[in-house]
């Protein structure tokens, strides 16, 4: 429900701050004192579009907060989960809608920034209003079968929940089909391409690692001279004129000859430069093996280049690396064998596709079964609500008719609320009704059955019972009273009637002081609500006569919610 609403700078409305209750709500006044204004405020909290024109003149900003507290497991809450949204141990939400005075728009969900489409769809769970010429879901025929749904959700969600799983597979084979049979020119496009790529990689005869390998032999073959000297020159200097293993091979004969002398010291010295010796004299052997086999062969390095210049040019067409090509080859053979047996597999799909059509007819005929039976409890159901409402002589009727052929994600139905308000008339659609005073009495009705299913938590009607007047509108204000038992009910009127079985009564009211208009929100406790009802039965002038006729009617709706609430108990 909705708890409390702060409004700043918002129009003629410089600031206002609301508290709500459970129950039915009405905001009266006179005409041009700025009651569509909260409409206006609480519309923007739920993702209507901002304007410039909202702020109050000479204001920086226009400011509007609401706090609304939930239900348990309330299913906006996975909404604000898919947004990172997290609510409080109270499992409160506070939206916050600020607008600057050059037209920028900025909104928050719990401390989060939201954009519009975000805010929309959270908004869209916690209120709904109504007016006049604004009907919502309820009137637009492409939602009559999801409500029709909805409302037999029990009886049809299982069967929907069948036909939509093989619709599914029908639609998945009928875009492969599509994607095979859409363009054969392109097609053997692709399957040149394809085939010239594959006999360019495979001529290539490929190895993992072998481009590295490549690399370092080059490296070696580039350099060979250089390797071939350093090498000769450090041979000559551990073998060749300087001599130095011979001199070694001396040093050790003399250690060896006085080593007797001074075991303790000069044996582990002989034993040193004994390992020194024949370890240069093995790394003299090596290094002149290695010169012997340093390889001048330009030819091979042309040959490496030329592979790896090859090689490099692969990468760039087909992966960053070896393993990425072969890789890249045999996913787009596969995918030439698919083009290839492009007709056969035409034919399984087809065949496929035909076993498929028929369980999904057989599905299909099923849930429009079930939803012609659906249809009539609905009709029956709204009738009884419309004659509550002054409209026993109403017929309304769920019209379904079904294309055997076409199939959508919702089956082969098309679904229109149809309506005959009088004695002899035909069923017409019912968006195409004239009458405003059927339409707001229709749109309750239908609004009284989908409250408990739809779960939005508040439910606003801005002056729907406009051109109804008597018996009419006091079934309308019994009916906005019951409702509010499964949410809550908030309603712009000008009928006492209607204002009379609220449970909480707010005037708007306006007022000029030094050449501004300010707009004020107050809530009505006994005596202030009898002079408001006055005034709404005799129009300016509140008399004795008005004011004993308002406490009349306020007793009266005090008998009505308790005889309402003893027969519910």
């Amino acid at each position: 429900m909705l708890i409390e609403c702060s409004i700043k700078n918002f129009a003629v409305i410089e600031e206002a701050n609301i508290h709500f209750l459970d129950g039915f709500h009405v905001f009266t006044g006179e005409t041009g004192a700025g009651k569509s204004m909260i409409i206006d405020a609480l519309s923007l909290i739920i993702g209507g579009r901002g304007s410039a024109e909202f702020v109050r003149h000479d204001a920086p900003k226009t400011e509007i907060e609401c706090l609304f507290q939930l239900e348990k497991d309330h299913p906006v809450k996975n909404v604000l989960l898919k947004y990172g949204i997290e609510l409080d141990e109270t499992e409160n939400i506070i939206i916050r809608r600020e607008i600057t005075a050059q037209g920028k728009s900025s909104s928050r969900v719990n401390g989060v920034l939201v954009n519009l489409s975000m805010l929309r769809e959270i908004g869209e769970w916690l209120i709904n209003i109504h007016g006049q010429h604004e009907h919502q879901s309820l009137l637009n025929v492409e939602q009559h079968l999801l409500w029709l749904d909805l409302f037999g959700d029990g009886q049809i969600h299982d069967l929907k929940k069948k036909y939509q799983s093989i619709y599914e597979k029908y639609s998945a084979i009928q875009k492969e089909l599509k994607q095979l049979q859409e363009s054969d020119k392109q097609l053997l496009q692709m399957k040149d391409l394809y085939s010239f790529q594959i006999e360019e990689i495979e001529k290539a005869q490929l190895k993992m690692g072998e481009d590295e390998c490549l690399t370092e032999e080059k490296h070696k073959l580039a350099n060979a001279e250089k390797l071939y000297d350093g090498v000769n020159q450090a041979h000559q200097l551990l073998y060749g004129s300087e001599k130095t293993l011979e001199s070694l091979g001396k040093a050790v004969s003399y250690i060896e000859q006085i080593s007797h002398y001074d075991q303790k010291v000069l044996q582990p010295l002989l034993e040193q430069i004994q390992s020194a010796y024949y370890q240069i004299e093995d790394s003299s052997f090596g290094l002149r093996e290695y010169r012997e086999n340093v390889e001048f062969n330009p030819s091979r390095l042309d040959e490496i280049e030329q592979r790896l210049a090859l090689i490099s040019s692969l990468k760039r067409k087909y992966g960053e690396n070896l393993e990425e090509i072969l890789n890249y080859v045999q996913s787009i053979k596969s995918e030439l064998e698919r083009m290839e047996n492009k007709d056969v597999k035409i034919q399984e799909l087809e065949e496929e596709k035909e076993l498929i059509l028929h369980e999904l007819r057989k599905a299909a005929k099923k849930l429009s079964e079930k939803r012609r039976k659906v249809s009539k409890q609905l009709s029956k159901k709204i009738e009884f609500e419309l004659r509550d409402l002054q409209m026993e002589k109403t017929r309304f009727d769920v019209h379904i008719s079904s294309n055997m052929n076409q199939f959508t994600k919702e089956g082969w139905d098309h679904i229109e609320f149809m309506i005959s308000p009088n004695p002899g008339e035909p069923l017409r659609p019912l968006h195409k009704i004239a009458s405003g005073g059927e339409i707001s009495r229709i749109m309750l009705a239908l609004k009284t059955i989908f409250s408990k299913m739809d779960r939005i938590p508040v439910l606003i009607f801005d002056e729907v019972d406009t051109g109804v007047s008597g018996r009419a509108a006091q079934a309308i204000a019994e009916k906005m009273s019951m409702l509010s038992k499964e949410c809550q009910v908030f309603s712009i009127t000008h009928l006492p009637q209607v204002a009379c079985m609220a449970d909480a009564h707010y005037l708007i009211q306006k007022s000029v002081q030094k050449n501004r208009t300010f707009t004020h929100v107050n809530h009505l406790h006994e005596g202030d609500r009898i002079i408001e009802l006055a005034r709404m039965l005799g129009g300016v002038e509140v008399t004795k006569t008005t004011e004993h006729h308002a406490k009349e009617m306020l007793v009266m709706a005090e008998k009505k919610k308790e005889q309402r609430n003893h027969l519910q108990l």
